[in-house]
């Protein structure tokens, strides 16, 4: 038996037991067992998004693109842990979570909370999630701004990553009810945002 094949079982085996693999797991067996072609798969296919995400938290172009290629290295490096507990882009936001609020405290040289993470207007989304004309979208980006940071990131991974309420708590490290909690009043602050600068929107 070959190392890569009994690395492979062995993530096979924690992720899912004796059950078949979904094929997002069995992209992950697949590059825990070093296939190079599956690690390429998932980049592709994740590379925007988690691009995204860092630089809604880092501000900065080119520091979100270095984090980008640390935050797969990680995930390549340690695809073997994945225990199959999440959806792999939660999995793989956790670690850009991290890793970008990281970055801000060494940038910093002081521990930082979250209130210094952000939501950059991003002008290549639009929210159809939440508004259905683009100038409202235009709008709804300014008023998620003004949002605090805590209220911004959770409106960021539900309505722009699709998170459930359990992923988003996994990924930002607080109990489900804290991010209800924070969704219902990200909500209704951004209805009163919203509402102020013309557009009521329900």
């Amino acid at each position: 038996m070959t190392v890569a094949y009994a690395k492979s079982e062995f993530v096979a085996g924690r992720v899912n037991g004796a059950q078949a693999l979904s094929p997002d797991h069995s992209l992950i067996v697949r590059i825990a067992a070093g296939d190079k072609t599956a690690m390429h798969s998932l980049y592709s296919r994740e590379r925007l998004r988690v691009y995204r995400f860092l630089l809604r938290i880092v501000r900065n172009s080119t520091v979100a693109e270095d984090l980008l290629s640390d935050v797969f290295l990680e995930v390549w490096n340690k695809a073997a842990r994945f225990e199959g507990r999440s959806a792999i882009s939660t999995w793989i936001l956790g670690i850009a979570r991290f890793k970008a609020l990281s970055a801000l405290r060494q940038k910093a040289g002081v521990e930082i909370d979250e209130q210094i993470v952000n939501t950059l207007r991003d002008p290549s989304e639009d929210p159809e999630d939440l508004v259905s004309r683009q100038d409202t979208g235009d709008a709804l980006r300014r008023c998620i701004g003004q949002l605090s940071a805590k209220h911004a990131e959770i409106v960021d991974l539900v309505y722009y990553h699709e998170k459930s309420v359990a992923e988003v708590a996994q990924i930002v490290g607080i109990p489900e009810n804290t991010v209800r909690t924070r969704m219902f009043f990200a909500r209704k602050k951004l209805a009163e945002l919203l509402k102020a600068e013309g557009i009521d929107h329900a």
